[in-house]
């Protein structure tokens, strides 16, 4: 009989290029309508990828209990964990390295590229600076303690033990990581800087564009000019919140729209990335007193925005 787990067991199954494995706790079936565990399978993942491709991974040993290989004819049991490995789709490589500023025994600060994924999602899994980090470090419990947009580059705090994740978290939450972005909009001279902007920012899930909408703001960043030249400015920016595209909205809202962005001011056709074009933001210092050690860190990017020669003369 499979055995039932109060809180999950450890994985049965280890990591495949830095991903773990998917987890299901099979759910409770008052009406009776999965006898056996592949009628659940079928009904769960069914239209997403097929009966047939159910079957196979079954055929294949694919799906995996803490009692060794789950058999799609053995009876359902609710409340059972069962593991299995999706199947990749193939990614291209993002054509940069993740840089390591600082690694110890509780924490990596890596410098992670435009275009890379901090975390899997959607259709970024195998090509993510999670999944890369563990490959190469060995540290199969990395987790992220935050998380930068993909088209972003910069500074990404992870955490080496699974255990310790919440307490770095938790410095996010509350606001106490002072982090300090850079980034190369338009010049306008009528903009006046340094300014706060503060707004409510709403994002619907499946939109690629945030919105400012009426409403208790929910969002704060501090936007100042560091300098400009031929038509194009390098800005400093502090947010004070962490929503998501904060700062790409308030520069936008300012009139100052990020070179290289394909969603502010207007959402531009999905195509492949060009590289030569990322987006001119940079996630530049991380500074926060350690929740273990009460050691203050202050970390720096070692990566420069690098807009064309026609745009920031050099």
């Amino acid at each position: 009989m499979a055995r039932r787990h109060r809180t999950p067991p450890p994985p049965p199954l280890p990591q495949r290029g830095g991903i773990d494995p998917v987890r299901l706790r099979l759910p409770e079936d008052p009406g009776h309508v999965w006898p056996t565990v592949r009628d659940h399978l079928i009904a769960r993942f069914g239209e997403a990828i097929g009966a047939g491709r159910v079957d196979a991974m079954l055929r294949e040993g694919r799906f995996v209990g803490v009692d060794g290989v789950v058999g799609g004819a053995e009876p359902y049991t609710a409340g059972r964990y069962v593991w299995f490995h999706r199947d990749f789709a193939a990614e291209a490589r993002v054509p940069f390295e993740v840089g390591i500023v600082h690694r110890d025994e509780r924490i990596v600060v890596a410098d992670k590229p435009h275009f890379l994924a901090t975390t899997p999602r959607g259709r970024h899994v195998t090509e993510t600076a999670l999944a890369r980090l563990r490959r190469d470090l060995g540290l199969t419990e990395l987790q992220p303690a935050h998380r930068l947009d993909r088209l972003t580059a910069g500074l990404a705090l992870f955490v080496v033990r699974a255990g310790d994740r919440g307490a770095y978290q938790t410095l996010f939450r509350d606001r106490r990581v002072r982090k300090e972005y850079e980034a190369v909009a338009p010049y306008d001279p009528s903009v006046t800087l340094p300014v706060t902007v503060r707004s409510r920012i709403e994002k619907e899930r499946g939109v690629l564009a945030a919105r400012e909408v009426p409403g208790e703001p929910n969002s704060e960043s501090r936007i100042e000019l560091l300098e400009h030249r031929g038509g194009f400015g390098r800005y400093r920016l502090l947010p004070a919140t962490g929503r998501t595209h904060q700062l790409r909205v308030h520069m936008n809202s300012l009139g100052l729209p990020l070179v290289g962005d394909p969603v502010y001011p207007v959402v531009l056709d999905e195509a492949p990335d060009d590289y030569t074009r990322p987006l001119e933001l940079l996630a530049k210092i991380l500074e926060f007193t350690d929740p273990l050690t009460g050691e203050p860190h202050r970390f720096e990017s070692r990566l420069r925005l690098c807009p064309g020669a026609s745009q920031w003369p050099r």
